[in-house]
């Protein structure tokens, strides 16, 4: 098996998409963390209110896109999906 990290930044818009995150985040936080092969997953705000940055670890790359599919379906994913992201992800 081969860990999965995803690393980068959630990046708003305006003060309307930080308004977004600021409501659905813990709940999405805490969700993620109870999923089935999260080893880590960490959302914290930077200097710059917009931008948040994101650290994400997985068992496997089975894992991971169980991980994305629940979140493509889930109200974060939903309320969340015009936010910019820039991320890498490594092991798949």
């Amino acid at each position: 098996m081969t860990l999965v990290h995803l690393s980068g930044q959630l990046v708003c818009r305006d003060a309307d998409e930080v308004a977004v995150v600021v409501l659905h985040l813990a709940r999405h936080v805490a969700l993620t963390r109870a999923e089935a092969g999260c080893i880590s997953f960490h959302v914290t705000a930077t200097d710059d209110p917009t931008v948040w940055q994101v650290d994400e670890r997985f068992s496997d790359e089975a894992a991971f896109r169980a991980h994305q599919d629940r979140v493509a379906r889930s109200e974060w994913g939903r309320a969340s999906a015009g936010i910019e992201r820039r991320y890498s992800v490594t092991g798949l």
